[in-house]
């Protein structure tokens, strides 16, 4: 039987924990509310962008004057992939998803004899990374000190990505990510971002409402950086919202599971103690019976 003086330690220590993570299910909240408003302000003017840059890659096809950003380098040997998690725990299956989406994609491609490059967004899915795919890793963002995600902050990694494609590193560029959907579901996402690809859909509803000036190849030009940018701004915006719904989720089942336990130990607690009164009261009768 357990000791009652541990069991009361361990009583107070379970509910100093669910003291914390009630608290950190409360700023979570707070948190989750301006992050999915930002990521759902967002999903317009990404997803009209992407229209105009599918109508604009429609147009020009496989002209031999396109931007290499959209026809790319014409091998896929080498395949960079930016992986975008959180710099903290405590959220659940959130960075694990993304990076079990990274590992598998990364095997896929060693299996058919590509090279793989990996560039960080965040610790916690370098941490995971780095045990198996160490050797491949190219650099890392450290977004740590950054307390609410910026275009700038996009454009800093886009930069990255660009530079190291001007500099013929890899062919295929791929952003993993999770969709925020609401507060207990987020999607695993992964997206190519160069060579610049866009469904058959957007291209159709944009082809045919605009004509251009100059021609789409200097547009296209000039709005594949920026739209490399904007998709990477988006991915980082959906991954705030989804972060603080996982981590909303992980800290409120926390907090339900301390309840339980509390109340599991408690019981135990009620009824060691009995058991040492009980045990008591027989020993100073038996022992008045006995005089």
């Amino acid at each position: 039987m357990p000791n009652l003086k541990d069991l009361k330690n361990r009583i107070a220590s379970v509910k100093s924990t669910r003291k914390i993570t009630k608290a950190m299910q409360m700023v979570a909240a707070a948190k989750l509310r301006r992050a999915q408003d930002a990521a759902e302000a967002s999903r317009p003017y990404a997803e009209r962008f992407n229209a105009v840059m599918a109508g604009l890659a429609a147009s020009v096809g496989g002209s031999d004057t396109a931007p290499r950003l959209l026809a790319g380098t014409g091998d896929d040997k080498v395949h960079l992939l930016v992986v975008m998690t959180a710099e903290r725990g405590l959220c659940g299956g959130f960075n694990s998803n993304i990076a079990k989406l990274a590992k598998v994609h990364a095997a896929k491609l060693l299996a058919q004899g590509k090279t793989v490059k990996i560039l960080t967004v965040g610790k916690k899915g370098r941490d995971q990374l780095k045990r198996e795919y160490a050797k491949y890793f190219v650099g890392h963002v450290d977004l740590t000190e950054v307390k609410r995600v910026g275009y700038a902050d996009a454009q800093g990694i886009a930069r990255d990505v660009l530079d190291r494609f001007d500099a013929g590193e890899f062919d295929v560029a791929t952003i993993f990510y999770s969709k925020f959907v609401n507060v207990v579901s987020q999607i695993p996402t992964a997206q190519q971002i160069i060579p610049a690809s866009f469904e058959q859909a957007e291209a159709d509803s944009a082809s045919l409402l605009y004509d251009y000036e100059p021609s789409e190849e200097a547009i296209l030009a000039d709005l594949l950086p920026r739209g490399v940018a904007t998709q990477i701004f988006s991915a980082l915006l959906e991954n705030g919202a989804s972060e603080q719904g996982a981590r909303m989720s992980a800290m409120d089942n926390a907090t339900r599971n301390a309840g339980e336990m509390i109340e599991k130990l408690t019981i135990e607690y009620n009824r060691s103690r009995q058991a040492v009164i009980t045990n008591e009261l027989i020993e100073i009768i038996s022992g008045a019976e006995a005089l």
